[in-house]
C-alpha cells in the first residue's frame, strides 16, 4: 500500500483534510466576485488550500460548473524579480493556456503579451472579453509576500502604484464583476507593504482576512486516520497520540510525522521499528521548518519561546536548578505578541482554572528552542539581553540569563530525543508490528 501522507508538496485535492470552514468561506467569496486574504505561518497549507480551491473535482461537489471559471493559480516567487508587469503577465500567459476551448480569446490575449509592456488595464481588456462569454476569473495568488517586498527592479513608489491597481481592478472598475482574487500570505496584509497614508483609504480593505490556523483535534483525528482500521483501534490510538504530542496540530508537521511513522512500520516488518530513529529522523528532516519559523518571529517573540521553553524544561529535568517561577507575570504582559505567535500555529493557549496557560503546539519546536539556547554564547546572550531589560526587570534578566548559562554548561542533563518523545517509543508495541505490517501490505 502507497504511503499515504504527503510531504514537501502541496497536498492533492483529492487527498486534502480538514478546512472545512475556510473553504466554504473562499467559495462565498468567489460566487459572490469578492476577494480573499488567507495567511498563516510557515507551512501551514497555504499552497494545499489553494490547490483544493482550484480543484474542478470541488467545484462540481457545490453544483458548480467549473467551465465558467478561469481558474489561474501561480505564486509570486516564480516572478524574479517580482514586478508589476510581470505579475500581469503572468496572468495573462496562464490564461491564454487555459482557455483552448475559446480560441478567438487567445489569440487576443496573444496579441497583447506579444505588445510587450503589460499593465492592469491589459487584464481589464481581457475580463470585459471574458464577461461577455459567460465566464469569469478565479485568481489565486500564492505567495503574495513577494509583491509586498522591494528589490532592485521594484521600488516602494512602484509597489505602492502596483497595489493601488490591483485595488482599483478588484473594488472600482467595471470589470469586477468577472473577478475574483485570492491571495496567501504568511501574515496579514495589513502588517506587510507601505506604510498607510491619513489621505487613502488602506489598499487592502477589499479583502475579507482568513487565518490558517493549527488543525483542531478533529482535523487531526481526520488525518491520522487514514492509518485506522478496527481490528488495531488501541494501536492507531497510540500512534495518534505520538504524532499529536510532536506534531500538534501543524499540518505539514503532522503529514511528515505520518510519512516517516508509515514507512518505518512498513520497513520493519516483523521486528519493532527503532523509535529512537524515528524521533531523530523526524528531528531532523523538519528543522528547516523550525529554522523558517524562528527567524520570522521578532525579538520579542524569540524571547518569548526561550522563557517558555525555559519553564517547562525545569519540569523534564531531575531536580530544579534554577527558578523562573515569575515568568508568568512577564508573558500576561505581552498579549499581543503571544497571539501573534498562536495565530502562526507556533503556540496554543488553554484556560486552567481562570487562568491562561501557553504550551509549544509541537514538542519538537520546544526542544529546538532549547537546542538554540545550548548553541548560543556569551556575545548572544548580551545581545539579547538589551531585549531581555525591555520585557522584565534587572533581577528577572539576570535569572534567565544564568539559567541559559547553566545550559551550556549541563547539556548533558536535558533529557535525549528518545526521553523528550515518550509517547513515539510506547507507541511502537513490538507484538503490533505484524498486524500492522500485514494490514498496510493489503493482507
Amino acid at each position: 500500500m502507497p504511503n499515504p501522507f504527503v510531504v514537501a508538496q502541496p497536498v492533492p485535492a483529492e487527498r486534502f483534510v480538514g478546512r472545512t470552514s475556510e473553504i466554504e468561506a473562499a467559495f462565498d467569496q468567489i460566487f459572490n466576485r469578492s476577494h480573499l486574504a488567507i495567511w498563516g505561518g510557515p507551512r501551514m497549507g497555504k499552497s494545499s488550500f489553494l490547490e483544493k480551491l482550484a480543484s474542478p473535482l470541488v467545484w462540481e461537489e457545490r453544483g458548480e460548473d467549473p467551465s465558467n471559471a478561469v481558474i489561474v493559480l501561480f505564486s509570486c516567487e516564480s516572478i524574479n524579480p517580482f514586478t508589476a508587469s510581470g505579475f500581469w503577465q503572468e496572468i495573462l500567459s496562464i490564461m491564454r493556456d487555459n482557455l483552448d476551448s475559446e480560441p478567438e480569446l487567445q489569440t487576443d490575449i496573444e496579441t497583447i503579451l506579444s505588445g510587450g509592456q503589460t499593465t492592469k488595464d491589459s487584464l481589464r481588456q481581457v475580463l470585459r472579453k471574458l464577461g461577455k462569454k459567460g465566464k469569469f476569473l478565479v485568481l489565486l495568488v500564492d505567495d503574495y509576500d513577494a509583491a509586498l517586498r522591494e528589490n532592485e527592479q521594484y521600488t516602494q513608489t512602484d509597489m505602492e502604484a502596483f497595489l493601488s491597481e490591483c485595488r482599483n481592478l478588484a473594488y472600482h472598475c467595471q470589470e469586477r464583476k468577472y473577478l475574483s482574487m485570492i491571495v496567501t500570505s504568511l501574515k496579514r496584509l495589513n502588517e506587510l507593504g507601505p506604510p498607510l497614508s491619513p489621505s487613502k483609504s488602506p489598499w487592502y480593505n477589499h479583502y475579507l482576512f482568513q487565518s490558517l490556523k493549527p488543525f483542531t483535534e478533529a482535523e487531526v483525528e481526520r488525518l491520522l486516520g487514514i492509518l485506522y482500521t478496527p481490528e488495531l483501534q488501541e494501536i492507531i490510538r497510540k500512534l495518534q497520540e505520538a504524532i499529536r504530542e510532536i506534531a500538534g496540530g501543524h499540518p505539514a508537521l503532522l503529514q511528515t510525522a505520518g510519512f516517516f511513522l508509515y514507512r518505518e512500520l512498513r520497513d520493519s516488518q516483523e521486528q519493532a521499528p527503532d523509535a529512537q530513529a524515528f524521533a531523530r529522523k523526524f528531528e531532523s528532516d523538519t528543522r528547516q521548518i523550525f529554522q523558517n519559523i524562528w527567524e520570522r518571529c521578532s525579538e520579542v517573540e524569540q524571547t518569548l519561546l526561550m522563557l517558555m521553553a525555559l519553564v517547562r524544561l525545569q519540569g523534564r529535568l531531575h531536580k530544579r536548578h534554577y527558578d523562573l517561577s515569575d515568568i508568568d507575570r512577564i508573558l500576561s504582559q505581552k498579549e499581543r505578541d503571544l497571539t501573534n505567535l498562536e495565530e502562526q500555529g507556533v503556540i496554543t493557549r488553554q484556560v486552567k482554572n481562570g487562568k491562561t496557560e501557553y504550551s509549544f503546539t509541537s514538542s519538537i519546536m520546544e526542544r529546538w528552542v532549547i537546542q538554540e539556547l545550548g548553541n548560543s554564547d556569551e556575545p548572544l546572550l548580551k545581545k539579547r539581553q538589551k531585549v531581555f531589560l525591555n520585557l522584565m526587570s534587572h533581577e528577572q534578566a539576570d535569572k534567565v540569563a544564568n539559567a541559559i548559562r547553566w545550559l551550556w554548561k549541563h547539556k548533558n542533563e536535558v533529557p535525549s530525543t528518545l526521553e523528550w518523545f515518550g509517547k513515539v517509543s510506547a507507541a511502537l508495541p513490538k507484538g503490533a508490528i505484524q498486524s500492522l505490517f500485514n494490514w498496510m501490505s493489503g493482507e
